[in-house]
């Protein structure tokens, strides 16, 4: 990966280029944006042109993950045995994935280990081997540089463990943290990091980018438009078998029966159907669904209050009319929702029971969604 392959974000690929020319390297710094806006392989990108200059051979090496001077680290799961509980014991799936989908999500990688309902963390095995490595000295060049991919998933013993060697790194170490967002990010570890945020791609780039891959204009345009800023999504809406298409069915199954429970009780037991239904899927699926229609009532909420044209979810192939639920969400009930929602992915984050936590959900959704908006 290299600063011309980024898509978009020329700021900060100046920005970068300029700390590496002036040897003005922060020993750690963050990386906040969702895993679409780049972050991921900007810090790749990063990585080979401190390590490399212009020496392809080592560039080489980079690009195959292969750099003795190069560390990833990011989310594992733990198996039958302790095989898993570190990432360095999944290197070879994450060179595999981060090669083929130098924009993939936490999501995705998950599945691509086969995660099921676990939830993947970065744990203290891994402090330990990043600490024990710090005091090894580089191999081809000047300086050592550890990637820690979504951050925000380390548990508090790996955060403490990290806490002084992030403060006071070794003088040819360098960290660059990678996470969606702060807010599960202890304050001790932001406070010892340079943050950069990383905005959205424009739609225009993201078009230009669909061309430049052979999908026709008018299909790029669509595309640009509703990925929304994010390259990975972007992808996915390529895919006519990509996962949101999954959950807006169970959306539109769920909203629709809420709906109706109201005044019809037979709905319930439908609602206590689907509740079991999403309770099968693991742990990492359900907190994307609720993500993801948190995403839904936002687009709901503009259009509700003359903003359509900011829309980018179109559900008119599964026969659902956003506009349609547009006047049921309104300033009277969002927070709520929103509030509901969070409580959920919380819960399910903490190993609550699943059913029970979608099941309470969706009963409070039959009570909102006719809540009357107050004028």
């Amino acid at each position: 990966m290299r600063f011309e392959n980024i898509i978009g974000q020329d700021f900060l690929k100046k920005y970068f280029a300029k700390t590496i020319q002036n040897k003005r390297i922060p020993g750690a710094q963050l990386f906040v944006g969702e895993a679409g806006y780049g972050t991921l392989a900007m810090a790749w990108a990063y990585a080979s042109e401190l390590l490399c200059k212009n020496n392809e051979r080592c560039r080489g090496k980079v690009e195959r993950i292969l750099h003795p001077d190069l560390f990833f680290i990011f989310p594992s799961i733990t198996g039958s045995s302790a095989a898993n509980t570190e990432s360095s014991q999944l290197l070879p799936q994450f060179r595999e994935f981060l090669q083929t989908s130098p924009y993939g999500t936490y999501y995705q990688w998950l599945q691509s280990i086969n995660a099921e309902n676990k939830q993947g963390l970065i744990r203290v095995k891994d402090a330990e081997t990043i600490i024990k490595n710090t005091f090894v000295k580089a191999f081809e060049g000047d300086y050592k540089i550890f990637i820690i991919w979504m951050a925000e998933k380390m548990n508090n013993e790996t955060n403490n463990k990290l806490l002084k060697i992030l403060e006071e790194p070794p003088a040819d170490t360098k960290f660059i943290l990678v996470a969606e967002s702060t807010e599960n990010i202890l304050p001790t570890v932001l406070s010892r990091c340079q943050i950069h945020h990383f905005n959205p791609i424009p739609a225009s780039i993201i078009k230009q980018e669909l061309i430049s891959k052979g999908i026709d204009e008018k299909k790029a345009l669509k595309i640009a438009k509703q990925a929304n800023g994010n390259w990975a999504k972007a992808l996915e809406l390529l895919n006519e078998d990509l996962p949101e298409q999954n959950f807006q069915r169970d959306f539109v199954e769920w909203v629709r029966t809420a709906f109706l429970a109201k005044k019809n009780k037979t709905s319930i037991q439908k609602l206590i159907s689907w509740s079991e239904k999403m309770a099968s899927k693991g742990r990492e699926e359900q907190k994307f669904f609720l993500k993801y229609v948190m995403e839904i009532f936002r687009q709901a909420l503009m259009i509700n209050y003359g903003n359509p044209q900011l829309q980018y979810i179109d559900m008119q192939a599964i026969g659902f009319d956003m506009h349609k639920l547009a006047p049921f969400i309104h300033g009277n009930n969002i927070e709520e929702i929103y509030r509901l929602i969070e409580k959920a992915t919380y819960s399910i984050e903490r190993n609550a029971n699943s059913k029970l936590v979608f099941m309470n959900l969706s009963l409070s959704l039959t009570k909102l969604i006719h809540k009357k908006e107050v004028l």
